[in-house]
């Protein structure tokens, strides 16, 4: 299946996405039908305002009206969703079209102002006693398959505002929005010089795994010189995101910057805490030990900081056109059994997937889960290297999750972010493992380099982002922090992850500008640590019993939101509040160091 190499101009066969499963155009008629239909079923909600708190004294009432409440909303969140999501896709691929930017701007506005009225239903609800509530579950069944949403809803009752203080950030969103927009097409916009070519923000990245050091390097300082010239306006954006995220968090009563993350996570900070600090005490095992031994293949005293994913041989690697990345990648979901590989099929057939990379095109990668009765779809640039297809298999996961937990509906099916990386991250591994086992020998020591600097930068790098992140917030607390400032953090936060074995550049203190979930989604970065142990965890089970292990984890993935964590890998046999537990994950990638080192 793997094919000769080919540069990212020839694996333009990638596919581009077909979207008229939402909406044929900006212009298609339906985008106003749907408009109106969701003005109707927000009114028709809105009618039931006041009869929750009524009904407390009569448990079948009340639920009954609960059960009323949570579908219409569900129903009016489905169809602002498509079109939200619609909106977003069809951007994401034209950030230079200042007709599709405007399109999403003006969509999430409109969805905005039909939405904004129905704040009042958690409100009400979270004004519910406790007993009341659960009584009214008991009396009138159908309205207990909401028990996780109303678990999840009414752990927020601590921090919700007035009424008229939620209406007011919820139709402030839109404008907030602006910032993560201008933070967007700045990067979309910018072009990097590399010698005597002119790359897009994903290309000048994916030129750092080039074999040839000069072409890595000359990509490196050409990212210097862009990310450095937009480095003051990125300085603004993510101060002023951080601003507007403290204002509201002290409104709410959230202690720490990343305390409202946790909390819609349903992970205690402490546990967070204990994750980050376990990873970073292996440092030295891990990153540094690693980069180390890299910089003695690579017959350097020390690696520069274009190094880091450098391969190991000077030829051109084995590259991926699209018809061989789609199949070493199904393959991958069939080795699990059942229908994995059917469902991911699926994403193919129609097409779900954006893979061509194109000027314009937002750089990065996503699964983007719509609703669930509509369907996912998948983003990612295809460069046709090895890279890329372990990147198809991560959000293909997440797809082919999104898919088995759309039976639960949209507000159940949504999962938190502790374990929303679980089947993303699980498919890359598989497709890893295909990958190494279908290689020649002679190219297995490169694989497996390539296997550790992917968990590296999963987990080591992921809780070093989010120490940087973590310290900007404390600092931001105390007034505007300089671009200067914003470089050292993230200098002192880079170097203690990556070792004294890499050097960090001048330049690559402005590299922390480039680092979308900063501004799209604050303290993100430390679900992919976490779902990476997480996973490890796991196929450390599936080791044991492969049979046994597919349809407990099929299970895990078809409930969505409606487990905890805690609850959800009970049935494997992980408890994941034992210290010992993530110990596992970073024990097996020192495994694999130990594999390489072995190679040296």
């Amino acid at each position: 299946m793997n094919a000769p190499f080919k540069t990212p101009v020839d694996s333009l066969d990638a596919p581009v996405w077909d979207l008229s499963d939402l909406y044929a155009s900006r212009e298609d008629a339906r985008i106003e039908t749907d408009l109106e239909r969701a003005r109707a079923l927000v009114a028709e909600l809105n009618r039931l305002q006041g009869q929750l708190a009524a009904a407390q004294t009569d448990p079948a009432l009340l639920g009954q009206r609960l059960d009323r409440v949570i579908t219409l909303y569900e129903q009016a969140s489905d169809v602002l969703g498509a079109l939200g999501a619609y909106a977003f896709l069809a951007a994401s691929t034209n950030r230079n079209d200042a007709g599709a930017q405007g399109f999403e701007a003006t969509v999430r506005e409109k969805l905005t102002a039909i939405a904004t009225p129905t704040v009042w239903v958690t409100l009400e609800i979270n004004q519910l006693d406790d007993d009341a509530v659960e009584a009214a579950l008991k009396a009138y069944p159908a309205a207990a398959r909401w028990s996780p949403w109303l678990r999840r809803t009414r752990a927020m009752k601590p921090h919700e505002l007035s009424q008229e203080l939620e209406t007011f950030l919820a139709e402030r969103g839109p404008i907030s929005a602006q910032w993560p927009r201008l933070f967007d097409e700045t990067l979309a916009a910018m072009k990097v010089k590399a010698g005597k070519d002119e790359l897009t923000l994903a290309e000048a990245l994916n030129r750092l795994s080039d074999p040839k050091e000069a072409r890595r390097k000359a990509a490196a300082q050409g990212l210097d010189e862009a990310l450095a010239a937009r480095a003051s306006t990125m300085a603004l954006v993510l101060n002023t995101v951080a601003a507007d995220k403290a204002l509201e968090d002290k409104w709410r009563g959230f202690k720490r910057p990343a305390d409202g993350r946790h909390l819609s996570n349903e992970v205690h900070g402490e546990s967070v805490d204990a994750m980050a600090e376990a990873v970073t005490a292996a440092y030295p095992v891990l990153s540094h030990r690693y980069y180390a031994l890299k910089a003695k293949v690579l017959g350097k005293a020390k690696l520069d900081q274009w190094d880091r994913n450098a391969p190991l041989e000077t030829t051109a690697p084995r590259g991926y056109d699209w018809s061989a990345g789609k199949a070493l990648v199904l393959d991958s979901f069939g080795d699990l059994g059942g229908d994995f590989a059917g469902r991911a099929q699926g994403f193919f057939d129609r097409p779900w997937i954006d893979g061509k990379a194109r000027p314009g095109k937002q750089s990065g990668a996503y699964a983007h889960p719509v609703t669930s009765d509509r369907h996912p779809y998948v983003f990612l640039n295809w460069m046709g290297e090895r890279r890329d297809v372990l990147t198809l298999a991560h959000e293909l996961g997440h797809g082919v999750h999104q898919t088995l937990a759309a039976g639960q509906g949209s507000l159940l099916a949504d999962t938190p972010l502790t374990l929303a990386e679980t089947a993303s991250i699980f498919a890359e591994g598989l497709t890893f493992d295909r990958l190494l086992k279908t290689a020649p020998e002679a190219e297995k020591r490169g694989l497996l380099a390539g296997r550790i600097e992917d968990g590296l930068n999963t987990v080591v790098r992921q809780i070093a982002f989010h120490r940087f992140e973590t310290r900007f917030h404390d600092e931001r607390a105390k007034g505007e922090v300089p671009v200067e400032r914003i470089g050292e953090i993230w200098l002192e936060e880079m170097g203690a992850s990556l070792g004294p074995a890499v050097t960090l550049n001048p330049g690559y203190e402005h590299w922390w500008s480039y680092v979308s979930h900063f501004v799209h989604s604050p303290f993100y970065v430390y679900a992919y640590a976490f779902g990476d142990l997480l996973v490890a965890a796991l196929m450390e089970t599936r080791a044991k019993d492969p049979q046994a292990f597919t349809p407990l984890y099929r299970e895990l993935l078809a409930g969505g939101g409606s487990k905890g964590y805690v609850e959800a890998l009970a049935p494997f046999g992980l408890n994941p509040r034992d210290p010992a537990f993530w110990a596992i994950g970073t024990k097996r990638l020192e495994r694999l160091i130990d594999q390489f080192e072995a190679l040296v």
